[in-house]
């Protein structure tokens, strides 16, 4: 990664490390690099935020680049993350083609699950893919140049600026078919994390016909994610299991990662919704292949659930833009992470936290069993994840120590589980995670590893 993005873009605490100033220059560079191609008349680009009080604040210094660029901004208000890819990709903007207009780019002004302080800005191409490293990389030369000699357009040359909030109804469109069958019977509780899904989700689960309650849907600018969301699923297990739900569903700040809740309430993550849905798009055909691309994190229990369904498993690098780079190699149609993020690629081009809640909940219906019966297909390998705080994730790797810890443990499991070190993409983080098929065993390991990574890499000495 470079300076400035990250595995999901640009991201920091907003007005300390993501600035106005930033946000305008990622506008003006954003424009030069994406739209070189555009030949005839002016380009427009789709802008989406979720629902930081940061937000209208990096939305106008990032349309404000753009239009300086002479490159017109349609803003759409609130949004998932996915719905902007969708709409990148799908919609015209001002009339139907051609006398409409296809966007040639799509921004999301959103730090996904992060703290309410925090921002991010990450762009769509005009397929609604998330940029390669490379893209991003010409990008970030231009941001960081000490002069900014890029095209200053005047007059009629100059962008304009317009809200066009009845774009989301196509996407809207696009989702509610996915479930021909509708929902009726289903009784469901949604946690929207005082996010970018607080109106959008439930508006389409009750248009489907299911008996839906939300938590967490009254967002002021703070509150995103704070204890709520799929970062934090005790509300909503105990909302379930105390008045009787058949499951609950979490979204993220953005929307682009799904977690559910079992009627017990028991948590369901990625690895198990992507199990589901690949048996049931099996059974109907809906997928022709037992492949999915999943990442380094997945469980080992998902790896054996998946072969005994004569499935492969692709593991790729954290993030949900590598997940799809290998699902595009391979023309695999599903995969995501862990975390939630699920890719239904003939769905949309990134992870969409309703899709795949869509996508679950037509499975229970047909399947007419509940979530936890569905999701005991798989065994879950005891995994244990930790994450040590630091003030740089840089060069952690050619620590002579850390590494020679590392490879003690790994012979300690003896081929019985796996280790992970990773510097997170989006946080100041080094993540450690163990797996094996004894739980004491790799919480000790886990816990020591974080002990020599902190003594290393903070100065902090090791517990005696």
């Amino acid at each position: 990664m470079g300076k400035l993005f990250g595995t999901d873009g640009v991201r920091g605490l907003a007005n300390a490390k993501l600035t106005p100033e930033l946000a305008f220059k990622l506008g003006r560079c954003g424009a030069a690099v994406l739209l070189a191609h555009v030949t005839e008349g002016q380009p427009t680009v789709l802008i989406g935020r979720d629902t930081r009080r940061s937000g209208t604040m990096l939305e106008a210094a990032l349309a404000a680049g753009f239009c300086s660029m002479g490159v017109n901004v349609v803003r759409l208000g609130v949004v998932p993350t996915p719905t902007v890819a969708w709409l990148t990709r799908n919609a015209t903007v001002g009339g139907t083609r051609p006398a409409g207009v296809r966007p040639a780019v799509g921004v999301m002004i959103s730090a996904s699950h992060n703290p309410s302080p925090d921002n991010g800005i990450k762009f769509f191409d005009a397929n609604g893919f998330k940029l390669p490293d490379e893209i991003e990389a010409e990008i970030e030369a231009l941001v960081l140049a000490d002069d900014d000699t890029l095209p200053r357009p005047t007059g009629k040359e100059l962008g304009t600026i317009t809200d066009d909030f009845s774009l989301v109804e196509a996407y809207v469109d696009h989702v509610s078919k996915l479930v021909p069958e509708g929902l009726e019977g289903l009784r469901i509780v949604v946690d929207t994390g005082h996010g970018a899904a607080s109106e959008i989700a439930p508006f389409v689960l009750r248009g489907l016909g299911a008996d839906v309650k939300v938590l967490h849907d009254a967002p002021d600018g703070d509150n995103i994610n704070d204890g709520c969301g799929s970062t934090h699923l005790d509300i909503l297990k105990h909302e379930v299991v105390t008045n009787s739900f058949d499951l609950g569903l979490a979204f993220d700040g953005d929307a682009d990662r799904l977690l559910a809740v079992d009627h017990a309430g028991n948590e369901v993550d990625g690895d198990h919704l992507m199990l589901i849905c690949l048996k049931h798009g099996l059974s109907t055909g809906r997928f022709t292949s037992p492949a999915v691309v999943a990442t380094v994190m997945s469980n080992m229990g998902f790896e054996q659930a998946l072969g005994e369904l004569g499935g492969e498993l692709v593991r790729a690098k954290v993030g949900d833009r590598y997940v799809l780079e290998e699902m595009l190699k391979r023309d695999v149609r599903l995969g995501g992470e862990q975390s939630g993020h699920l890719i239904f690629l003939d769905d949309n081009t990134t992870g969409d936290g309703l899709i795949s809640a869509l996508r679950v909940l037509s499975a229970i219906k047909a399947a007419a069993k509940p979530l936890r019966d569905l999701a005991a297909m798989m065994t879950d390998f005891p995994q244990v994840l930790l994450n040590v705080r630091v003030a740089s994730t840089q060069g952690w790797q050619d620590d002579a120590e850390i590494q020679r810890e590392i490879a003690a443990a790994t012979e300690t499991l003896a081929g019985a589980g796996r280790i992970l070190v990773r510097a997170s993409g989006t946080e100041p983080l080094i993540r450690v995670m163990v797996e094996g098929q004894e739980a004491a065993l790799i919480h000790r390991i886990a816990e020591h590893l974080c002990d020599v990574i902190r003594q290393r890499l903070t100065g902090t000495p090791q517990p005696a």
